[in-house]
């Protein structure tokens, strides 16, 4: 099978893909990193369309249009706070990559690009965090012939060469 996932440094609201995902807190209203330069750059009506969302739980995602974006649709997944690994932390964030590849099959999305999601401020362990979403992305990509292409979109260089490294191996 051929491999339908590669890393991009940059601006993950710039990119022309056909949904971008938005490293999301719970109530879905904006806030700090990723989830901040994503509203900002969509505009008031994405805050007015997630205001109806009734947040989202740790794991899970949910979609809405993409607004001023380049990209039609931002898919807004949660990701779980660090906590030492003891909390079910390795399982919400793998779910968080299978709950927005579910949505992307459901909406016909071919091509989607991901931030690092809960390595900021959610403190998730940064390498570990990457192979987790390379593994639950492959392992989805190997299920559904359907899948959408991936980026993983870092703003940092460093996480950038972590993910050519991881996605080299």
């Amino acid at each position: 099978m051929k491999k339908l996932q590669k890393a991009y440094f940059g601006d993950i609201t710039q990119l022309e893909v056909d949904a971008i995902v938005n490293a999301a807190n719970s109530r879905l209203l904006g806030g700090g990193g990723v989830d901040g330069a994503i509203h900002r750059a969509a505009g008031r009506e994405l805050l007015k369309e997630c205001e109806g969302l009734g947040g989202c739980l740790a794991g899970q995602s949910k979609i809405t249009k993409g607004y001023g974006l380049p990209a039609e649709f931002i898919i807004h997944t949660v990701g779980p706070i660090w906590r030492g690994g003891k909390n079910s932390e390795e399982e919400k964030l793998a779910s968080c990559y299978r709950s927005a590849l579910d949505l992307c099959l459901l909406y016909s999305i071919q091509a989607v690009a991901f931030p690092c999601v809960s390595t900021g401020v959610y403190k998730f362990p940064k390498e570990r965090a990457a192979q987790i979403a390379i593994q639950a992305c492959d392992q989805f990509q190997k299920c559904y012939p359907d899948a959408p292409e991936i980026t993983f979109c870092c703003f940092e260089k460093e996480d950038f060469e972590r993910y050519q490294r991881l996605l080299s191996e």
